[in-house]
């Protein structure tokens, strides 16, 4: 018999009807809400007081994303950028250095990050994905394969960004326009939580969800084979 995998993003309830959000609520069959077992594994992680204490903060930063809250209210008001919140969360819990790693093609905004959040009084340990300079082809990269042919282009490298950051002891790491699976290994190695600050997307401005809501219409031309 086939085991049917959780698949929430199909969920055909409301919000306010579904079994995650209201104790009489429904779901699909396979809705992981059930699942008391896995329920009670998760709800240990947060026995460990560091666990617990980032989620209290983080759960407490999502609520003061927004304004003009009561329970009369349906749709407050959202009142913070992502980079306000980074700023908040991060004093909400008493981190000091922080760890900046971005793509070289963000430098400019980089360098205007690193100035607000220095101004912010962090101490803020940056790293480009470039650095170490190491070259394609001694990953395997075929000449034919580089962003320009017939060049020495440097590799971006992850783990050596996120080792540069675990070296400096950083408490939280800001991760900016890292290149989709260069951002997975970033993760992979840092030993400090991490948040994202902007997602690579060449096409969009890295405004990645624009492909999203216009999937229908001007980027339909994806869904074809």
């Amino acid at each position: 018999m086939k085991i049917e995998h959780p698949a929430c993003a199909r969920c055909p309830y409301t919000s306010d009807e579904r079994l995650c959000s209201t104790p009489l609520g429904k779901g699909l069959p396979s809705c992981p809400t059930p699942d008391t077992f896995l329920l009670e594994k998760a709800q240990i992680e947060f026995e460990n007081q560091s666990i617990r204490e980032f989620a209290r903060q983080a759960s407490i930063q999502e609520g003061e994303g927004y304004r003009n809250k009561s329970p009369r209210n349906t749709c407050p008001e959202p009142c913070k950028p992502r980079l306000l919140e980074i700023v908040e969360f991060a004093g909400k819990m008493s981190f000091e250095k922080l760890g900046l790693a971005f793509c070289t093609g963000l430098s400019r905004e980089a360098k205007i990050v690193e100035g607000f959040l220095s101004e912010k009084g962090f101490e803020v340990v940056s790293v480009i994905c470039k650095a170490g300079r190491i070259l394609k082809e001694d990953i395997g990269v075929k000449d034919s394969e580089k962003i320009i042919p017939g060049t020495d282009e440097s590799m971006c490298n992850p783990v050596f960004q996120a080792m540069v950051l675990n070296k400096a002891e950083t408490e939280f790491n800001i991760m900016m326009g890292l290149c989709v699976g260069h951002d997975s290994l970033f993760l992979k190695y840092s030993d400090a939580l991490c948040t994202v600050l902007a997602a690579k997307d060449r096409m969009s401005a890295h405004n990645p969800l624009a492909a999203v809501y216009t999937l229908e219409s001007y980027y339909r031309y994806l869904k074809e084979d």
